[in-house]
């Protein structure tokens, strides 16, 4: 069935949410995969419940953490609401996987053959908004000369298409790793195992939040990967979130 050319209805959540933090604090963080609603327009796209609980339908586990690391560094957070299979915000809007019709082998029924008005609601109604309310609190800064750290939050699986990752962590970047490097030094330093560039790399194909946000606009960025199994509870969000508070800081004190 073919998406309306309307997506989003009077009851249905607004396709962000922020938490505003202290306006004053460098700290910008994004969770560009932090939901996983799907608009009521379009059913539940095909899938079963178990398959919109997967992976391929959000970052398990970010939404939790990036709210605790957000509070302790009175930081700018912004969530996507909805899944990245409605939309992916990390993605440009001519990339290949902006809207996915497969994911990790999983055929994504209800993306097959949509008109160009259709994939023009879901980037018009969840897309752009959400990046616009990211433009708006960018340009807040820079009209106050408010340095930004922007910080891209996402998390991974711990096993991919039969491969175990071993990394508690990713520090990922593009042509810019001031950052990422610091970063990089002081979780080595801490005995965790992080992956440099790993599981994941950024490029400008694939990747919207670091390309448009951190060397676009000049600012000091990073993104940053968690594995899902290890934020399974609070107390293990709470764990990391400490900790990061702690790394970003020290790690962005010569950029602020």
């Amino acid at each position: 069935m073919e998406s309306p050319a309307k997506l989003l209805s009077p009851d249905d959540p607004a396709p962000f949410r922020v938490l505003a933090g202290d306006p004053s604090s460098p700290f910008l963080l994004t969770a560009d995969h932090a939901g996983c609603l799907i608009p009521r327009a379009l059913g539940s796209l095909g899938l079963s419940t178990e398959d919109l609980g997967r992976h391929i339908a959000w970052d398990i586990g970010i939404a939790g953490l990036s709210e605790k690391l957000a509070q302790r560094l009175d930081a700018f957070l912004i969530l996507q609401t909805y899944s990245r299979l409605v939309i992916d915000c990390n993605r440009p809007l001519d990339a290949p996987s902006s809207v996915a019709t497969e994911s990790e082998h999983t055929a994504i029924p209800g993306n097959q053959g949509l008109a160009p008005a259709a994939l023009r609601a879901r980037a018009d109604e969840v897309f752009s908004p959400y990046h616009a309310r990211i433009e708006q609190e960018i340009l807040r800064r820079e009209q106050l000369g408010v340095p930004t750290i922007f910080v891209a939050m996402h998390s991974f699986t711990p096993r991919f298409k039969g491969v175990d990752r071993p990394w508690h962590c990713g520090v990922l970047y593009n042509r810019d790793r001031r950052l990422a490097e610091r970063l990089l030094l002081l979780l080595q330093g801490e005995g965790i195992p992080v992956g440099d560039n790993q599981p994941y790399f950024v490029s400008d194909e694939t990747d919207y939040g670091v390309p448009t946000y951190g060397e676009k606009r000049g600012n000091i960025h990073v993104e940053l990967e968690f594995r899902q199994d290890l934020l399974g509870s609070e107390q293990a969000q709470h764990d990391f979130a400490r900790l990061f508070e702690r790394l970003l800081r020290e790690a962005a004190q010569p950029f602020v």
